[in-house]
């Protein structure tokens, strides 16, 4: 294979690589592909690039056509099918009492496997679904668990900055997020502001964590004593951004720019060794 190209598919946000010795393929082109779920139709996201500049550890499977009005047809039937079995899931879901909340079903492309995506906070013994979902749909069932953050992924929306979630544009994996972030950072501990569409804790919190550790190396230890003008003050907070340092006294409270105050407590400490 001469080339490479990046294939978004209808269920997910993410793109992948294939490869095919085609260069007249375009953006927005539908191609026939086979993936870990079966056979699949993607779209075109990028133009065909050359495999030599390819950086990528894992072999690549190659495309096996461009997609045909036959395709697009039964794709879109097949769309149809799967609201239809989305039904049919729902159902014997209530039936058998299981805590199972369906995201969304998909049928392959040659309707040899139906997917369906669920969330649950517990483990779940659909043994017995598999057997009443096979007997009604009559092909291969297979059931995914997804946590909350994959379900805000697949679902997508806008998150509390105006644009859309991270998880949907740019983010592929998923690091622990822990409220010691947050504490680094000097945010107000209010968990309902801290957290994204997913319920769990904003992943924005860890891009900018590593410079606000840098930058605090920058600033005076919170509870640090200064005098000024013979009044006693001591630091309690300050903002990385602004770089203003509160000092409180019994009766008082400044606001100043930290390279002031570092030189009040050098001049402090001056004074104290003579």
């Amino acid at each position: 294979m001469e080339f490479y190209i990046s294939v978004k598919f209808a269920k997910t946000n993410k793109t992948y690589y294939f490869g095919t010795d085609d260069s007249t393929l375009k953006v927005g082109d539908f191609v026939v592909v086979d993936t870990v779920i079966g056979r699949e139709m993607g779209e075109v996201e990028e133009l065909p690039r050359l495999m030599s500049t390819l950086k990528f550890p894992l072999e690549i499977k190659p495309i096996l056509r461009k997609a045909t009005i036959e395709d697009i047809k039964i794709f879109n039937f097949n769309a149809t099918a799967a609201i239809e079995a989305s039904k049919v899931f729902e159902k014997n879901v209530h039936k058998l009492g299981l805590n199972m909340n369906l995201i969304s079903s998909q049928y392959t492309l040659d309707r040899s496997k139906v997917l369906f995506t669920y969330v649950s906070d517990e483990r779940v013994d659909f043994r017995e679904l598999l057997k009443d979902l096979a007997n009604e749909l009559h092909c291969r069932i297979e059931l995914k668990q997804i946590n909350a953050r994959e379900r805000a992924q697949l679902v997508g929306g806008i998150g509390s900055c105006g644009l859309p979630l991270c998880c949907t544009t740019f983010l592929n994996t998923f690091d622990g997020v822990s409220l010691n972030r947050a504490k680094n950072q000097m945010l107000t501990i209010n968990i309902p502001k801290l957290s994204g569409q997913c319920g769990k804790l904003m992943c924005c919190l860890k891009f900018e964590d590593d410079l606000y550790t840098e930058e605090k190396k920058k600033y005076p230890v919170v509870g640090t004593k200064v005098t000024i003008n013979s009044k006693e003050f001591k630091i309690t907070s300050y903002n990385i951004l602004t770089k203003i340092i509160r000092l409180d006294a019994v009766d008082d409270v400044e606001f100043l720019p930290v390279d002031e105050v570092l030189k009040l407590i050098k001049k402090n400490q001056k004074h104290e060794s003579k």
